[in-house]
């Protein structure tokens, strides 16, 4: 009971010292907490979801289908279910705009892509529409109200019948954009309505579990020889379901990172400071063995100092991610993907791991100094350490001149850092571990931002035009004010190395095309050629692919019959958002397929001509989507909303980490040198002059721990880059310049601030409790 008196009269003692050490484990058990939580409940919640409502393994698309032919295709092995439906994109004009409406009609009871409802029901009668619900809080939409949508010269008018959202839409968009793009369902009722006929021109295709998908489309393509075939395409392929697996795949990389390099900082810092502790109250435990505690219960006594932070550290930090991280990665998902009943509880037992952690090095730390100091006898404990003695001139002694012309101040600084180099060494650890802390925050944050500059950076066009399914480009028809435009198509094929396949992306564009710019690892601008392909670096980094490579690759389109072909690697390409691969129309005829343009990259002349060019298209009934400039930089802009609130915390984070860092090491500092400082002020020295002392030697220490930290920080940075970057996303792995810079001086600053706080704990020095002898 006295010991744990004397570990309270200890914390009080030092509360300053024993807060900043409660804060560093609450960093750890923050960041563990948070992203733990996101990454379980988001893989969890989502399994559930495609299962519960059936999103579909295969979607088919033709010009048109019959109820007879669907049948038809219904007896085919490997089909559980199959669904028709008629899809249009229509557009809804607004006093101020006009949104694209992408309308699909749905069965009275759908079994496959079933919708959530929100609010209302289902559209039973040929005049009722069901809308996305974020679509319609965006234009205000409730049930009950009339909406008008139209196809070029056709209209219709709509009664909303309900508000819901559908699993093949958990994300629209790249931007997640709700006020320009909708989707909405009708009664297979109006199909006669708006296509005048019935027939469907979708096929929504549930496989049998664990049957093969690439041999189901091609009996699909086989049994469709006669009918008005387009294509097809699997959900490992739809943008939906691919965006939505990438952010599994990163929060889970990012759940392990990130807490990992917390707790190794955190537990460094602990075995530092306890063996610190330890060491200074060397009196106090020869007391201690003098009045007959066992050496078993002197260590149990401080143990309870590191289990005491421990758990109120790891309370501490999971408190505030309920109340801090969760809501905002809640908000943060809500903007990024429609998933309707999602939410994000905190599990208590989270709190588990950081205080097992924490308690365990804190326990480790304090047994490996304890055990030494408890070998040697009480009194010899009770006596102060001798002075050392300084065997050997320093070096910068031995410059002539040079020693003699340092001041009285700076000489003590540097002989106390060489009299004691380990305690030196020691405090500059935990320093370099926090700037190395700060480097990666800083530099991942940098990272981010050049990953969003490069959206606009590589694509220079100001208008995309994607064509409907079957249609193509005509240059005959292209309208005046065009200054330059190239065709564009997109493949989707399955990259082969060795035992390993891999999804992947081909885009096929002109060599003269200046609209898409390309370049290699050094920022350095590449060009398309008639002999290649262009690799993304993240696929070259990942399979170890070099230039002058053959790689090998199978076009998974249907109407390509699973084709395979060769090619050989040109250049690689730096290429952050969306990386694909691409070749020429010259080099793939060159390999036996044909080039069907599917898009068109258009630059116009001006902004009045961009305006008419853009009308133009938009009144185009081949023309599926337009896509221009400003929603490139709204791409850009959702990088950095979607991703910077998880670093602007780690930075904050860090920052609190460095700070009770250099806290916590300072403060031991001056514990440990109160009988130096107190002779200081017997001979007169003024205060100013003793902090300026301590807090010159801090400041040394901090430059000496930043100097080394540089390396260690890129390497770090390296890292975690390799850790969170995949093939279908790429990191810059160069650390920029100005993050070093800045993570340096917020370095500086916490130890300026940090010297600032301990002015007042070198101010209450006793002088004569200090100085006297122990009796």
């Amino acid at each position: 009971m006295r010991l744990l008196i004397k570990s309270l009269r200890d914390i009080k003692q030092s509360t300053g010292q024993f807060i900043a050490f409660v804060l560093i484990i609450a960093v750890g058990a923050f960041f563990y907490a948070g992203l733990t939580t996101l990454s379980e409940h988001l893989g969890a919640y989502t399994k559930v979801y495609f299962q519960e409502h059936n999103l579909s393994d295969l979607n088919v698309y033709y010009s048109q289908i019959s109820d007879q032919d669907v049948d038809g295709l219904s007896e085919l092995k490997g089909i559980n279910k199959i669904e028709g439906r008629y899809t249009l994109d229509a557009t809804q004009d607004f006093k101020d705009s006009q949104a694209s409406l992408r309308i699909h009609t749905i069965p009275p009871n759908p079994e496959i892509n079933t919708p959530t409802m929100i609010e209302g029901k289902f559209p039973s009668g040929a005049n009722e529409i069901l809308i996305d619900s974020h679509y319609a809080k965006e234009h205000q939409l409730q049930v009950g109200d009339p909406i008008h949508v139209s196809t070029g010269e056709k209209k219709w008018t709509f009664t909303v019948s309900g508000l819901g959202e559908n699993v093949e839409y958990a994300k629209k968009n790249s931007t997640q954009d709700h006020k320009n793009y909708g989707v909405a369902y009708i009664a297979e009722k109006a199909i006669p309505v708006i296509a005048d006929g019935f027939y469907y021109n979708e096929l929504l295709i549930d496989a049998q579990e664990g049957y093969n998908l690439g041999q189901l489309g091609q009996s699909i393509e086989e049994k469709s020889k006669g009918l008005p075939y387009l294509n097809q395409i699997s959900k490992e392929r739809t943008f939906s379901y691919t965006q939505l697996q990438q952010t599994i795949h990163n929060n889970k990389m990012m759940s392990k990172v990130i807490p990992l390099v917390f707790f190794i900082i955190e537990a460094m810092i602990l075995f530092l400071t306890m063996s610190r502790i330890i060491d200074s109250q060397r009196t106090q435990v020869g007391i201690m063995k003098a009045l007959g505690v066992k050496n078993r219960n002197i260590l149990l006594h401080y143990m309870e100092y590191p289990v005491l932070a421990g758990i109120l550290g790891s309370l501490l930090g999971v408190v505030l991610a309920s109340v801090v991280f969760i809501p905002l990665i809640a908000a943060s998902n809500a903007r990024a993907y429609s998933l309707p009943g999602i939410t994000f509880t905190l599990s208590w037992f989270s709190v588990i791991p950081p205080i097992l952690f924490s308690s365990a090095f804190g326990i480790l730390s304090c047994y490996l100094s304890g055990r030494v100091i408890l070998h040697e006898r009480a009194s010899q404990l009770m006596r102060p350490k001798p002075p050392k003695k300084m065997t050997k001139p320093l070096l910068i002694e031995r410059i002539p001149g040079l020693w003699n012309r340092i001041s009285y101040s700076y000489k003590l600084i540097f002989r106390n850092i060489f009299l004691n180099k380990p305690k030196a060494l020691a405090s500059s650890v935990g320093v370099v571990a926090s700037t190395v802390l700060l480097i990666t925050a800083f530099g991942t944050q940098t990272a981010l931002q050049k990953v969003a500059a490069q959206v606009e950076e590589v694509n220079t066009y100001d208008l995309r035009v994607d064509y409907t399914r079957g249609a193509a480009p005509d240059p005959s028809w292209l309208p005046a004010g065009i200054k330059n435009s190239y065709d564009l198509s997109t493949f989707p094929v399955e990259f082969i190395k060795g035992d390993d396949r891999e999804n992947a992306t081909l885009v096929v564009t002109e060599k003269e095309n200046r609209l898409i710019r390309f370049f290699d690892e050094n920022d350095t601008p590449i060009a398309l050629e008639d002999h290649g392909v262009v690799v993304p670096k993240s696929y070259a980094e990942h399979y170890r692919i070099a230039e002058g490579d053959v790689i090998r690759m199978k076009f998974t389109a249907p109407e390509l019959a699973d084709k395979t072909v060769d090619m050989k690697v040109l250049h690689i390409s730096n290429q952050y958002s969306y990386p694909s691969f691409y070749v020429t129309p010259t080099y793939l005829k060159s390999l036996g397929i044909d080039f069907r343009p599917t898009s068109l990259l258009v630059e116009a002349n001006n902004a009045t001509d961009l305006l008419s060019v853009r009308n133009f298209f938009e009144q185009e009934q081949q023309v599926d989507t337009i896509a221009d400039k400003n929603d490139l930089k709204k791409s850009a802009q959702y990088i950095m909303k979607q991703n910077s609130f998880i670093f602007i915390m780690f930075i904050i984070c860090a920052a609190v980490l460095s700070f009770g860092a250099i806290y916590t090491i300072s403060s031991i500092n001056i514990y440990e040198r109160n009988r130096e400082l107190a002779t200081l002020k017997v001979l007169g020295y003024p205060q100013r002059k003793i902090n300026r002392l301590i807090f010159l030697e801090n400041i040394l220490l901090t430059t000496f721990a930043a100097i080394v930290a540089l390396p260690i920080g890129g390497y770090m940075y390296t890292i975690v880059v390799k850790a969170l970057s995949s093939t279908h996303q790429q990191i810059p792995d160069q650390l920029h310049p100005v993050a070093m810079l800045t993570a340096v001086m917020v370095a500086f600053v916490l130890t300026l601030l940090a010297n600032l706080l301990l002015r007042r704990k070198v101010s209450r020095i006793h002088m004569m409790e200090s100085l006297k002898s122990v009796e």
